[in-house]
């Protein structure tokens, strides 16, 4: 503090002193202008903090509340004292302030305690202030009530300002902060210090209802687990539910999760939820069990005789509809099978395989083992080797089981090679011989199976003897070209026929109408003969 005098020539000696509340003075302080030394008075409130310089200013250290005085400087000469005051003023920065006892919740529509705001160690006392996202608060009967309170610490003589919020809360407060600050005066004049942001969690009555399904309810199938799911909007959630079945009218009280397990077609149906203590809310969804059923009829291992009708069918039921898929031997077929008379070919594995696409894993398969079975069947046929020096014999066997097929022989020739066979394919194959006989023989062919024997021979003539070959029996597939072939010469000798008769009737028209027209010229020529008849007559009269 500097002393506010310009010093006299005559100076004695230079005091400081500061005023009692009461007006009484207290000296601190003294400094001679002769002899320049510095007396401290014994005041134990500023022991060892005082420095009073040459030019009178003095100095005080480690600053307190206490020292908010009103200090005077007196210059004294022989005839006049001086004096000039200043007024100290002390400051203390209040600390950031804080938001504490905060409430676990707020809750809607209730008037409660938010928390409180507090800032300490001020000097002098600050203004607290309330905000909701970043707006000021200001009180509000039934809303928003602030109780501000300040205390001085009588050691420190500083300030603890304390503020306390008691708040309605909305839904409109979810996530939303809120801040509190502390105003206070400084040296260079007004400041302000705000606080953390505080948000809090916000309890509110659930107002709507939901119920979900798990797993997705587009994809129950029989046997799956169902787990409904209960949800409610408020906060917190509820923990509790009814839930209510099918065609039960109580509802079941659960956790906000109800499982069934292995759920049956007759699950199909409305599933609702509601609240345990308000059973109007209430929500409800439709689940559809999904199903598919497949029977094969016949199905397992069947075993027909060749030339027998087998009815087949794959009959169908389920929730939505279903793909068929038919396969043979793991081939695909283009249609279902329709047996009206049984073929070897026929035989084999065959496969009514159904699926609902929408419904992952939701898949039938009912299989049909198809033997047909037949007594052996033969056809023998010869054909005379071109060089003239043997002869092929061929046996032609059909049947199934797969026959087994013996070569007999009477009379003499040699052997060649015998026995040598063809694959066993749709119930066919052949074996054959070649022979080179010296006289007439008997081939006789013998084919057996679990069902029949049967037995066929052939007459072969000596090598030396030509005779007539015997066409060689023709596969399945030569047997559809040659009908093919026969198809296409029986309609061609039909059209051929059409058009003879359209040409027959079109020649008979003509001829009966040319046939009207020669009756008269017949007539005409008649009677020119008859007069040349006539006069041959005369001629030969006269003569």
């Amino acid at each position: 503090m500097p002393c506010r005098l310009s010093v006299p020539q005559n100076l004695m000696f230079g005091k400081w002193k500061y005023e009692k509340p009461d007006g009484s003075p207290v000296f601190i302080a003294f400094r001679s202008s002769t002899k320049k030394s510095v007396q401290y008075d014994d005041v134990p409130e500023y022991k060892d903090r005082l420095n009073l310089s040459e030019n009178y200013t003095l100095s005080i250290s480690n600053a307190k509340i206490s020292d908010e005085k009103r200090f005077v400087c007196m210059l004294v000469t022989e005839d006049n004292v001086f004096e000039a005051p200043t007024v100290v003023k002390v400051f203390k920065q209040p600390s950031k302030p804080e938001i504490v006892s905060k409430a676990p919740f707020l809750e809607t529509e209730q008037l409660k305690k938010l928390g409180e705001c507090i800032s300490k160690d001020s000097y002098p006392d600050g203004n607290i202030t309330w905000y909701r996202n970043g707006k000021v608060l200001q009180p509000l009967e039934g809303a928003v009530v602030i109780i501000f309170k300040k205390q001085m610490d009588p050691v420190t003589q500083l300030y603890i300002m304390t503020s306390s919020l008691e708040y309605k809360t909305t839904k409109a407060d979810i996530q939303m902060p809120f801040t509190c600050s502390v105003t206070y005066y400084g040296p260079s004049g007004q400041k302000t210090v705000y606080s953390e942001q505080a948000v809090f969690d916000i309890y509110y009555p659930t107002e709507q209802v939901t119920i979900q399904v798990l797993p997705s309810k587009n994809a129950i199938k029989e046997g799956d687990n169902i787990t409904l799911k209960c949800l409610g909007n408020g906060n917190p959630p509820p923990e509790e539910f009814l839930f209510y079945l099918p065609g039960q009218p109580e509802g079941i009280r659960s956790s906000n999760t109800y499982t069934l397990a292995d759920v049956r077609r007759n699950a199909t149906g409305d599933y609702k939820c509601s609240l345990i203590d308000k059973k109007s809310m209430i929500a409800s969804t439709a689940i559809t069990v999904h199903y598919l059923d497949l029977s094969l009829n016949p199905s397992g291992e069947v075993t027909k005789q060749i030339g027998d009708a087998l009815p087949v069918s794959c009959t169908i039921s389920a929730s939505r509809n279903a793909t068929v898929v038919w396969m043979k031997d793991n081939i695909r077929l283009r249609s279902s099978p329709s047996f009206s008379s049984l073929h070897y070919q026929d035989a084999g594995n065959y496969v009514c395989e159904t699926a609902l696409q929408e419904v992952e894993g939701l898949k039938k398969r009912e299989s049909l083992t198809l033997i047909v079975e037949g007594k052996p069947q033969i056809k023998m046929t010869k054909k005379t080797d071109p060089s003239g020096l043997s002869k092929t014999i061929i046996c032609h066997v059909e049947g199934f089981p797969k026959p087994a097929i013996q070569w007999t022989i009477t009379g003499s020739g040699s052997v060649i090679n015998q026995t040598e066979e063809s694959p066993y394919i749709n119930g066919r194959y052949y074996s054959k011989i070649i022979i080179s006989p010296e006289e007439n023989v008997t081939l006789t062919c013998t084919a057996e199976n679990q069902l029949e024997r049967t037995v066929n021979s052939l007459n072969v003539s000596a090598i030396s003897i030509p005779e007539h070959d015997e066409a060689d029996e023709i596969s399945d597939e030569n047997k559809e070209k040659v009908n093919d072939q026969a198809k296409l010469i029986v309609g061609i000798v039909v059209g051929l026929l059409l058009a003879a008769l359209v040409a027959g009737v079109v020649y008979w028209l003509y001829m009966k109408k040319s046939k009207t027209a020669s009756k008269h010229v017949n007539k005409d020529l008649g009677n020119l003969e008859e007069n040349k008849k006539l006069e041959e007559n005369n001629h030969k009269t006269e003569a």
